[in-house]
């Protein structure tokens, strides 16, 4: 019955609003929020984002790397690796996760041999191909089970980790032991929805703000920033007018302010042009 009346408020707002120029309405964005707010309102992805475990990083992104020679980077994108020692047979079947609110998760692991396994394999997309004489072998002499910190949907957590050792290279290659089915994928955008948001943050000593990050264009023209507020969920929005003209494609980044009507709490940030959570975090 929810989702009937949001739709229905939906049709009757879009029946109604128009256009400004190329910037959208006031009464566009609520009827966009609307939708948003319909179509992620007690989804299977609210649901995983909340209670879940969905990573916001690769699984064997490295931690604590500064500037890693060329050659391991460009070996490791290319998938070329060699096994020069032998990896643990056995490993724990299941561990413990602790998360931020202090509930406690069992989850299934991975063996040593199927992390490498996934850590060896090239990129989806090789853009710079191996040099003609070839890459420089990541030999491997060995992995332990230790721990690293991985950014959830839910918070840092501290997770199992396969920590494997390359010869001739200082810094361990990680890759989280959580088996992949305990795993939700972070969710996408649909196909021609657009990121307007891509972090926020509280402002310290004004809590009824937020700080909202999100790229411009050279020639645009930012008017301010909108939030729609319900009492699980706030809607974020960039109100930027295009120039109409020729103009460069460059993206720049800048951060800009918006006020609730009251302080945000556990309530969960949209991004009014993905309907995707928007993550906590300004660079």
């Amino acid at each position: 019955m929810r989702r009937t009346i949001a739709g229905l408020c939906l049709v009757l707002l879009l029946a109604s609003c128009g256009w400004w120029s190329d910037r959208v309405s006031p009464c566009r964005f609520e009827a966009r929020a609307l939708e948003v707010v319909a179509r992620w309102d007690g989804s299977s992805g609210d649901r995983a984002w909340r209670s879940g475990f969905v990573p916001l990083r690769g699984l064997q992104a490295p931690q604590g790397w500064i500037d890693p020679p060329a050659w391991v980077t460009q070996s490791a994108h290319n998938g070329v690796w060699k096994l020069a020692g032998e990896l643990p047979p056995k490993s724990p079947v299941e561990a413990r996760v602790r998360w931020p609110d202090g509930s406690v998760s069992q989850v299934p692991l991975v063996t040593a041999a199927e992390a490498y396994a996934e850590l060896s394999k090239p990129a989806d997309f090789i853009e710079e191909e191996c040099p003609a004489k070839g890459c420089r072998p990541l030999r491997v002499t060995g992995a332990e089970l230790g721990e690293t910190t991985l950014e959830t949907s839910r918070g840092a957590i501290p997770v199992p980790t396969w920590l494997f050792t390359v010869k001739g290279v200082e810094s361990k290659f990680e890759y989280v032991a959580v088996a992949p089915s305990a795993v939700t994928a972070r969710p996408q955008a649909r196909e021609g929805e657009f990121e307007e948001v891509m972090g926020f943050d509280l402002v310290a000593g004004k809590p009824h703000e937020l700080l909202l990050e999100y790229g411009y264009g050279s020639c645009d023209r930012v008017h301010g920033a909108r939030a729609y507020e319900t009492g699980k969920l706030v809607v974020v929005d960039v109100d930027e007018e295009g120039s109409g003209g020729i103009c460069d494609l460059a993206l720049h980044m800048g951060t800009i302010t918006v006020t609730l009507t009251r302080p945000l709490g556990d309530r969960l940030v949209l991004d009014s042009g993905t309907g995707l959570p928007v993550v906590r975090g300004v660079t």
